[in-house]
């Protein structure tokens, strides 16, 4: 159905005459009988009495009417979502409650105008393809590896790794540790799958400071892992620090910052160079302005951790 003759039904509707809608949609009288004549043709029905007055919708025009409203609506929306800067912006956070969805929630208490689809997908390696695909806008990630042609990333936050133990843990009443004290103690790290950027993170910092970290603990993911912290003296875990835990820290756990130096897990905004949404450069603008300043310490994160731009085929 040719959707500029149902525009034209529904502004003829809406005026009264085909000589105010002509003026309406811009184009002329005999236009618009064309196109309504079109319409005609195609349901097998008549859409208009012809009055002193005017047109007037007969009994079918009447039923076409909502409907016709129906499609001009649907096609307004098919519009927007694929137009930049009046369908949402849509970007990718590892989790609800990490780091990078508190970013995206001061960007929109920062930017209300801006419509904002927050999604989830599951690594970054899915992500990096969304954003290459054009299905998400931005990812906020990890980059752990060179990225396809085209796209760009910059860190926007190294967010510090803390220690979490129990009460009864013999590192519990320190004030902070060293990633090397934690050598020869147990670290629970459930959830660190091959392939994924955050096990990438975390298999190169045990490398790097010669820790232990068990990542097969069946039944111990989210709140049963904290549950086994809390009330263990000898198990430990490895948390960021802006994460949300499931339980407030308290009479039952201790969060140790780490020092000398600082491990910190390097988030970067990727997005296509070739994306003009002005959501984007909005967001983009307000990370930079809004990046915090870095731990006073000494910071240690994985040499694959890109700092600053990074454009493909370039250091």
């Amino acid at each position: 159905m040719d959707l500029k003759a149902v525009r034209t039904f529904v502004t003829v509707v809406d005026t009264g005459q085909f000589q105010e809608a002509s003026a309406v949609l811009g184009i002329t009288q005999q236009a618009v009988s064309k196109r309504i004549a079109a319409l005609e043709k195609d349901l097998g029905v008549r859409v208009f009495t012809r009055t002193a007055r005017g047109a007037e919708p007969t009994i079918d025009g009447q039923a076409f009417l909502p409907h016709a409203r129906e499609l001009l609506l649907a096609e307004e929306r098919a519009l927007a979502s694929v137009r930049p800067g009046r369908r949402a912006l849509r970007v990718d956070v590892i989790g609800a409650r990490l780091a990078p969805a508190a970013l995206l929630r001061d960007f929109h208490e920062a930017h209300p105008g801006t419509a904002l689809d927050a999604v989830t997908l599951f690594d970054a390696g899915t992500a990096v393809a969304a954003v290459r695909a054009g299905t998400i806008d931005a990812t906020i990630r990890a980059v752990t590896t060179r990225l396809p042609e085209g796209l760009r990333s910059v860190r926007v936050l190294d967010e510090p790794v803390q220690l979490l133990t129990g009460v009864r843990h013999p590192l519990a009443g320190a004030r902070s540790v060293t990633p090397a004290q934690l050598a020869g103690h147990r670290i629970w790290m459930p959830g660190l799958v091959d392939g994924t950027e955050w096990a990438a993170y975390y298999t190169t910092l045990a490398a790097e400071f010669g820790l232990t970290i068990d990542p097969v603990v069946p039944g111990f993911d989210g709140e049963p892992l904290l549950d086994a912290v809390a009330g263990s003296a000898s198990l430990t875990t490895l948390v960021c620090e802006q994460i949300r835990l499931s339980r407030p820290v308290g009479h039952e756990l201790r969060r140790i910052p780490l020092i000398d130096p600082t491990p910190v897990y390097p988030h970067s905004l990727v997005w296509s160079a070739a994306n003009t949404h002005p959501g984007l450069a909005a967001l983009r603008a307000h990370l930079a302005a809004r990046r915090p300043a870095r731990p006073a310490s000494r910071t240690w994160t994985p040499a694959w951790a890109v700092r600053g731009v990074f454009r493909a085929g370039h250091p």
